[in-house]
């Protein structure tokens, strides 16, 4: 089968979407598939299967900003990528966003399959409930992101191999971890800053470790003076090193305040092994399962004593960790990409009916 993949964000940062986009397709060619992926480039190191869409615009979108591609040129690349791979079926990532995808349903003359990995309101703007029509069938990953009824759930995937067979990462004992982008409000992170302040007087040898983009500076002046010293930043890393941290971490924690519709980082720790305490979001609910502990969204009390509770209690830690283990295996790209095959083939054998449908809305 002849796929195309195209990411609406761009591949120059790091991001959930972009990852579930190169590892799907990673996936599917192991399958056999012809898979090809367009997204905004300019900068990364991609595989020869990715064309590099040029650069993208900050945008406030969902609650953060997003680098996104629009426009006369953009548009030219999808049509250009569009001729030369001429795919069976198109799988778009966030249609409604502002970027590739949205352009590329314009273009598109085969079946379309979409994926919608939050709960935008875009989704619902009646300008663009038409172009929407065009789309055969639609994926939410998970039930916080369905915007309409009759969409599809299939969860993002997860190479949990990769991170459960990961060296750990050298790190010092009763270590803390948060992944994400640090200076990005709704991430929380000054929810745990706080909470470990208030754990210093009685861990004097907690240990934060804290990977992703920000400006150190501003990381080290919010958590002050005796926090700061107990905070390892790596900064941003790569793939590998990010297995490797989660699994040297003895707890992660995800402090995010909202607009989550997921949360892959979880879906990560859980594969490596570390135990996992999130905020109490109904997203972030639905990935765990159980197999993870939670604590009020904003709570840097609450937080605080969760925190000292599983540093004290190793047993406590491993329980999760194994729960986690069990639990990820739903997230498998084994078995995600499986059931993405099927919606494919739906979409290619789809009734003449719906395809009139899509059609008549072009």
């Amino acid at each position: 089968m002849r796929i195309g993949l195209v990411c609406p964000y761009s591949f120059d940062v790091p991001g959930g979407v972009q990852t579930h986009v190169l590892d799907l397709a990673r996936e599917l060619r192991a399958r056999g598939h012809r898979v090809a992926v367009l997204a905004p480039a300019r900068h990364a190191d991609l595989p020869d299967y990715v064309t590099p869409a040029g650069g993208a615009f900050g945008i406030p979108y969902n609650g953060s900003v997003a680098r996104l591609a629009f426009g006369p040129r953009a548009l030219h690349r999808v049509r250009r990528w569009l001729r030369t791979h001429r795919p069976d079926v198109l799988h778009l990532h966030e249609p409604a966003a502002p970027s590739l995808s949205l352009l590329a349903l314009t273009q598109a003359d085969c079946p379309v399959v979409a994926t919608f990995h939050t709960s935008s309101p875009a989704a619902g703007n009646p300008l663009l409930r038409p172009l929407l029509r065009r789309v055969t069938t639609r994926i939410a990953v998970s039930a916080t992101a369905r915007s309409t009824p009759g969409m599809i759930e299939i969860p993002n995937g997860v190479d949990a191999t990769r991170f459960a067979t990961a060296t750990p990462l050298p790190l010092p004992p009763g270590a803390i971890g948060f992944l994400g982008r640090y200076d990005e409000p709704r991430k929380g992170l000054p929810v745990l800053l706080s909470a470990a302040r208030h754990l210093l007087p009685t861990h004097p040898d907690l240990n934060l470790v804290i990977a992703g983009t920000g400006d150190p500076s501003a990381l080290h002046r919010a958590a002050g003076p005796a926090l700061s010293a107990r905070i390892t930043h790596l900064g941003h890393i790569d793939d590998p090193t990010k297995a490797r941290l989660l699994r040297g971490l003895d707890l992660y924690c995800a402090p995010n305040l909202g607009g989550e519709s997921f949360g892959m980082v979880l879906t990560e720790a859980m594969a490596a092994g570390a135990p996992v305490l999130a905020s109490d979001l109904t997203a972030f609910r639905e990935v765990l399962g159980g197999a993870g502990e939670t604590f009020p969204v904003g709570d840097s009390v609450a937080l605080a004593a969760k925190l000292a509770a599983l540093l004290a209690d190793p047993a406590r830690r491993a329980r999760l960790a194994a729960a986690g283990r069990i639990r990820v295996r739903r997230y498998d790209w084994t078995e995600v990409a499986g059931r993405i095959e099927e919606v494919y083939r739906s979409a290619l054998n789809a009734p003449a009916r719906q395809r009139d449908v899509a059609r008549l809305a072009r």
